[in-house]
């Protein structure tokens, strides 16, 4: 793309500590976000995902460690010079945090302070931000909710007399409540049904289009991005495992594992086929494979894969190719012939 930089980490590892054992969550993990961009942050539960958000964010809490990795956020209004996000001081941190990063937490119901009203909660977030008055502060709060489709009558409601689809729409709105350039949605659509799930990522997609703000979408479920994002990346055992465009990694996905998602749930048109689910379950990062963290799942497994760990590398491309594509695998699925890679 060739939109601004947005959001950059670099080479950002995490580990966990508990006494004298040490589990690496996220290892060496490299993602550009630009400005307008949908990417998509896909795998299993377990794969590292919310604490790759919660690290590149700062919002990582105790035993979770940074360990190693920057990460740049890049005014895409042109306004500063980039921030390292990592070395920020707690002035810094609050300037940016809600105003130009937000986030959507996993679950709304615990998200949510369960004994406030809605107006109260976003309220808070713009009076501490902005400094606006009662009559000020509601106004704009019953414009948030009127942006993501809620009566303003809601205003008045606690967390738990929503339904699940309005909570979490309460949640959007107050990511959105100080217009910031990253909004970060960790699995922002788990729980709900498939018609909510539908509704939401709709009013997602709309409000990106009018509003221009960045996404990071963090999901187990890969047919969900299709939907939404424009790339994709992968995580596996905290590593990422491939990355693309969002429409070429679903066609011609060339890491196993990515297959195995692919695989994993129902197409909508064409014949019935049989499911083909992932064997096994994801590795203990307390004690890891050696090699490939994939290999005791993969069916294209190699001696090389149980010895020597892969490195997210660009595949062979035709100079023609729309964009360049990465996979951690030393045995890949070989391109389709409808690929974009291997078109003329």
């Amino acid at each position: 793309m060739n939109s601004p930089v947005v959001l950059d980490v670099r080479d950002l590892s995490v580990e966990y500590r508990a006494g004298e054992q040490t589990i690496p969550a996220v290892n060496s993990v490299d993602l550009v976000l630009h400005r307008g961009e949908v990417l998509g942050l896909a795998g299993e539960s377990g794969s590292g995902k919310s604490t790759l958000a919660y690290a590149m964010t700062r919002l990582l809490r105790p035993p979770g460690v940074i360990t190693a990795g920057d990460v740049w956020f890049r005014d895409a209004r042109g306004a500063a010079a980039p921030l390292a996000v990592l070395d920020a001081g707690p002035a810094e941190l609050r300037r940016v945090r809600w105003a130009e990063i937000a986030i959507v937490f996993q679950s709304a119901l615990h998200a949510l302070n369960p004994v406030l009203t809605v107006e109260s909660q976003l309220g808070d977030v713009l009076k501490a931000h902005r400094g606006l008055a009662r009559a000020a502060r509601r106004e704009r709060c019953a414009e948030l909710l009127g942006l993501v489709g809620i009566s303003a009558d809601r205003l008045r409601s606690y967390p738990h007399e929503l339904s699940g689809g309005m909570r979490q729409r309460v949640m959007i709105a107050m990511a959105l409540a100080l217009e910031p350039q990253v909004v970060i949605m960790d699995e922002p659509t788990t729980a709900l049904d498939a018609v909510t799930q539908r509704e939401i990522l709709a009013e997602v997609l709309s409000l990106r289009e009018r509003l221009g703000f960045s996404v990071v979408f963090i999901t187990h479920d890969l047919s969900l991005l299709i939907e939404i994002a424009d790339s994709i990346a992968v995580m596996y055992a905290g590593r990422l495992v491939e990355q693309g465009p969002a429409q070429d990694l679903f066609r011609d996905p060339r890491h196993p594992y990515t297959k195995g998602l692919v695989d994993s749930f129902p197409p909508l048109h064409g014949i019935r086929g049989r499911l083909e689910g992932i064997p096994g379950s994801p590795p203990d990062l307390r004690d890891p494979p050696p090699g490939c963290p994939f290999h005791p799942r993969c069916s294209r497994a190699e001696e090389r894969c149980r010895r020597e760990l892969p490195l997210l590398e660009p595949l062979p491309v035709r100079p023609s190719a729309r964009a360049v594509r990465l996979a951690a695998c030393w045995n890949q699925l070989e391109p389709s012939v409808e690929s974009p890679e291997v078109a003329s």
